[in-house]
């Protein structure tokens, strides 16, 4: 054979040997370890078996120690229940006591009572036969005084009744008068500091409101383009805006006129773009106006807010917000509305801050006084019913409802701060240099007021002086007593204050002098 094939079978079988020499090998350590494996499977089982039964014991322990809990907390609960059960019928047996000695007392009363109620009977029996008797006698001595005087009983109770009512409504005059200024007395110092702290700490501007406004041109060309042919280009502004264009021959200059200044702020921006954009025509007229108006909303929308942020005051109405901000275009007297209101809300917050009240309520309810004097449409209730109307519907506080309803005595004061409203209105109002009066007015209310003085009797001559905050009432010496003098005062005062509107005080002096004169010959 060849030598080749012989090494490889002898490598072959040396191979086979080996092999099956390694298969008994490997046998016989795999029983081995199998062996081991289960020599160690039951070591940890019977290890497992025993930790088992200490948990089950354990657990257990724990299961009769919670029980043992429950059962003393349960018993405890029970003995504390049996306790308080003990105590509520001990408190029940103790009323029922009291309730029957309370029945006794009441029983015994009763017949006590009934023993009273027949000695009673018994003296109204006799009390009624004594006021017959009475009667007859009083008849008897009424019939004697008539016939003395000679007067009936009505009459002379007629008499009695008014001589009484006269001296009663004199002495009551004159007490009502003492009070009045004793209060005063007492609390003239304390206002005086109240209202002078208020004033010092709020500033205020001068009035400078008018019916015109003057808008200004670059060149007098300027003018004839307003006006248009024929004048179709003015009629159309003035139809557009409700304002009167007056060009005359005030050189680069026309006058819008109107008494509602939110009317004459829309004329000079729809001017003021007109005159900028070089095209004037009535169709770009009214698209001008319109898109101004709607503009101009905004910026009274964005005026209400900013005066209500700035002034502190929350949880305002949206259309509340925009009512004050229409009263920056209105004005009263030449003063501007809004800046009425501010100051009116200003003094309320600090008046109200002083008194220990509410500043933010006050502060509120000066801020919208005046609202009724910007409707959106005519009525015919007054400025002050139609602000408290207003606030009402829009969810306001009912002390600002009554604060601004009753500013003007048109309501009844029902809250504290009503009366500080007014007050500061009138403040705001009277300083000098805050409104400005028509002549005509001025005049016709001094003459109004000396005319109420003269319709008194024993009135001789009256004066208006100091501007109408001060009236003097001269009267006829042998027609007016000196007491007459104190009670006319005090009834004109009351009459101007129900009557008459004006701003600030009027002082009412009444003057009364004996003269004797004689001439020597």
């Amino acid at each position: 054979m060849d030598p080749i094939i012989i090494s490889i079978i002898s490598a072959v079988v040396a191979l086979v040997v080996g092999v099956a020499a390694g298969k008994v090998i490997f046998a016989k350590n795999t029983k081995k370890q199998v062996e081991e494996a289960e020599l160690q499977a039951q070591t940890i089982l019977k290890e497992a078996e025993l930790r088992a039964e200490t948990i089950k014991k354990e657990k257990q322990l724990e299961a009769k120690e919670r029980f043992v809990q429950l059962k003393s907390e349960h018993e405890r609960e029970v003995n504390d229940r049996n306790r308080k059960i003990g105590e509520i019928e001990n408190r029940i047996k103790q009323k029922e006591i009291t309730i029957n000695q309370k029945e006794a007392s009441i029983e015994k009363q009763v017949k006590e009572n009934d023993a009273i109620k027949e000695n009673l009977n018994r003296q109204i029996e006799l009390v009624n036969t004594k006021r017959t008797e009475l009667e007859k006698h009083q008849e008897e001595h009424i019939r004697r005084l008539e016939k003395v005087a000679g007067l009936t009983a009505e009459d002379a109770k007629a008499q009695l009744i008014e001589s009484l009512k006269q001296e009663a409504h004199t002495q009551a005059l004159s007490l009502q008068q003492e009070i009045i200024e004793d209060a005063k007395q007492k609390a003239n110092k304390e206002a005086r500091k109240i209202v002078i702290q208020s004033i010092q700490r709020t500033a205020a501007e001068h009035t400078i409101e008018n019916t015109v406004t003057v808008f200004n041109l670059e060149t007098d060309e300027i003018k004839g383009q307003i006006i248009g042919r024929e004048g179709r280009n003015i009629r159309a502004i003035e139809a557009a805006t409700g304002v009167d264009l007056i060009v005359d021959d005030t050189p680069e200059a026309i006058i819008l006129s109107s008494f509602d200044p939110l009317r004459r702020e829309i004329a000079r921006l729809s001017l003021q773009r007109l005159v900028s954009d070089g095209r004037i025509h009535p169709a770009r007229i009214e698209e001008v106006v319109e898109k101004t108006r709607r503009q101009l909303e905004d910026q009274v929308m964005e005026i209400g807010e900013r005066t209500v942020i700035e002034m502190g005051i929350h949880g305002l109405h949206k259309e509340l917000i925009r009512i004050v901000g229409k009263m920056r275009f209105r004005s009263s007297y030449g003063q501007n509305l809004l800046m009425h209101s501010r100051e009116t809300a200003n003094l309320c917050g600090i008046m109200a801050s002083e008194l220990g009240m509410n500043p933010k309520l006050a502060k509120r309810a000066g801020l919208l006084h005046d609202i009724g004097k910007v409707p959106d449409e005519e009525t015919e209730l007054s400025h002050a019913l139609l602000g408290a109307k207003l606030a009402e519907k829009y969810g306001e506080n009912p002390a600002v409802v009554n604060a601004i309803g009753a500013h003007h005595d048109e309501m009844e004061m029902l809250y504290v701060i009503s009366p500080i409203v007014q007050a500061c209105d009138a403040i705001s109002g009277a300083r000098p240099g805050a409104r400005r009066e028509i002549m005509q007015q001025y005049l016709q209310r001094i003459k109004d007021l000396e005319n109420l003085a003269l319709a008194y009797q024993g009135v001789e001559k009256a004066y208006a002086i100091q501007a109408g905050r001060e009236l003097r009432v001269i009267v006829e010496a042998d027609k007016v007593s000196d007491v007459d003098s104190d009670k006319l005062s005090f009834e004109i005062a009351q009459k101007i204050q129900t009557e008459m509107t004006y701003p600030g005080q009027i002082r009412v002096t009444v003057i009364r002098e004996k003269r004797a004169v004689n001439v020597a010959r």
